[in-house]
């Protein structure tokens, strides 16, 4: 259903986007608690990005101190000195109960042969702690269970509708003002707005993220002036199948974690596959300019009942020919996870009242430079349900905590991580420019290309100031507002590519999913967020 909500029936909660941290948030706030809540999503209700994570679900599932403290470990080492560690305490510490939560819910885990949640190990976890379902298909599961769950509960469901942007009335967040299927505008209303919006892997011609992706919910933020942060950090998932498919499957780190091989063109390892995905990209970036292929190999040939075990994976090879039995399989990085965004403290509460944000939409602390394997789906599980514990016991703004204190300028410790303001100089848009369908795609696919080749795993003060010429004038020949969800789409992506390179040309140095070809190391002197608006 769709139409305009009119002041009766304001909502208490609206959530934006329909992955696994909306979708939690919904389940939460209508089930648990009792609001009167909406979701508003992009597309169907199942057909988000959370639906594609091959990944699994990273939880120390045991109770044991000392594993959930492993855990932290291994996630702040994989963030490269910017995790907040009060974010990754939260999300260690929480996490295996909202994965009960899920299990009870319905979703169905993989079992070992005798009855045993089956864990695996991914890269950068030094232990096996990682479930998953379908062998490949954890998102997928998760995604079907919470569907189940919202539909039985929401209040008001817009699917296919597009949210524009948010209503901010009097200092505060209203809701968001979107177009319903047929194209209509309205405004949904709510005390409440969550965004959870999902990333934009859109941005570059490579990527996992299917079509929705464009930063909606970020560029929204950016636009009233809500605060940003981390967007520099990109995160390329280092084996995505080598194939014009689109979005590229993943061949999950669960292969590398069960044996699998990484060989270059003279058929010789040249990494270890467990190290974390910022390593693993740079190593097999490394190998592509030297050798000068596109792509480098992933040997699973050593793996048994490989179609037992990743039946998802299988099927994707099957459909372009290949046999991971017999055949190695060509692999390289693509665009997978946007490690920043939109900054919140410890309860997702942005610097707008009446605004939260959680999932990949956010910027909690929690993944730092560099997100590590698995963390992603576990971060929406948690933070989407704090979101809605906060509403209910009455917060209204955010809290010194968290990423939020980098945006608050808060906290003198030497654990928390600092903010340093980000100046990003305004685009020319068009205005009243007119632009067709055909040059939306034009445009679009040229900024894809640019952010791949100029902003890609490797980047330099050269080629990021190119690309913000690029960016620059494709934002001359759109207008900054549009009812065209195709323009609009375009416009979001334009506004979050242009601080993603703000951001990496004033970060001087090389850390996690950030490197400077120009600047190769690590510098203590950035050891903080570079933070826009708030």
């Amino acid at each position: 259903m769709s139409g305009v909500v009119a002041d009766s029936e304001v909502l208490d909660l609206l959530v934006v986007g329909s992955g696994v941290a909306g979708l939690s948030a919904a389940v939460r706030a209508a089930r648990t608690l009792g609001l009167r809540t909406g979701v508003l999503s992009k597309a169907e209700l199942d057909q988000a990005t959370t639906r594609w994570a091959q990944g699994g679900v990273a939880a120390a599932l045991s109770g044991d101190p000392e594993e959930i403290d492993l855990h932290l470990a291994d996630t702040l080492a994989a963030g490269a000195g910017l995790c907040d560690v009060d974010a990754v305490r939260v999300l260690v510490d929480e996490g295996p109960t909202r994965v009960e939560d899920l299990i009870a819910m319905g979703a169905q885990f993989d079992h070992d042969s005798e009855g045993r949640l089956e864990l695996a190990r991914e890269g950068g976890h030094s232990v096996a702690r990682v479930l998953h379902a379908g062998g490949a298909a954890t998102g997928l599961e998760i995604e079907r269970a919470l569907v189940e769950a919202v539909r039985s509960t929401a209040a008001v469901l817009h699917e296919r509708a597009f949210a524009l942007d948010l209503l901010v009335e009097d200092g505060r967040c209203r809701g968001v003002r979107a177009l319903d299927a047929t194209g209509a505008s309205f405004e949904a209303r709510a005390r409440h707005t969550v965004l959870a919006t999902g990333g934009a892997g859109q941005l570059f011609a490579v990527t996992t993220n299917p079509p929705v992706a464009t930063g909606d919910g970020v560029a929204m933020a950016i636009a009233a002036g809500v605060a940003v942060a981390d967007l520099e950090f990109f995160q390329f998932h280092p084996t995505a199948l080598a194939h014009q498919s689109m979005p590229r499957p993943l061949l999950s780190e669960a292969l590398r974690g069960h044996g699998a091989l990484l060989r270059d063109s003279s058929g010789e390892r040249f990494v270890d596959e467990l190290l974390p995905r910022d390593v693993v990209s740079r190593a097999i970036t490394s190998v592509l300019l030297d050798q000068r292929v596109d792509h480098v190999w992933l040997d699973a040939t050593g793996l048994d009942h490989f179609a037992t075990r990743f039946p998802t994976i299988a099927a994707d090879l099957a459909r372009v020919g290949l046999d991971p039995a017999t055949e190695w399989l060509p692999v390289a990085p693509a665009a997978h996870h946007q490690c920043g965004g939109i900054v919140t403290d410890l309860n997702g509460a942005t610097t707008l009242p009446g605004l939260w944000a959680c999932g990949e939409t956010s910027c909690t602390g929690v993944h730092g430079a560099n997100r590590l394997a698995s963390n992603s789906l576990l971060e929406g599980m948690v933070f989407g349900a704090r979101v809605v514990e906060a509403i209910a016991a009455g917060s209204d703004g955010p809290d010194p905590t968290g990423a939020m204190r980098a945006a608050l300028a808060a906290g003198e410790e030497d654990l928390v991580i600092g903010g340093r303001r980000l100046h990003v100089g305004p685009l020319p848009w068009g205005r009243d420019a007119r632009i067709s369908r055909p040059e939306v795609a034009a445009q679009r696919e040229r900024l894809q290309r640019t952010m791949t080749t100029m902003a890609g795993v490797l980047r330099s003060a050269e080629s990021l100031g190119a690309a913000i010429d690029v960016v620059e004038s494709i934002a001359a020949r759109l207008p900054d507002q549009s009812d065209d969800p195709r323009t609009c789409e375009l416009v979001n992506l334009v506004r979050v590519g242009h601080v993603l390179l703000a951001a990496g040309l004033a970060r001087t140095e090389s850390r996690g999913s950030h490197t400077r070809t120009d600047f190769p190391d690590l510098s203590e002197d950035f050891r903080c967020r570079l933070v826009l608006g708030g």
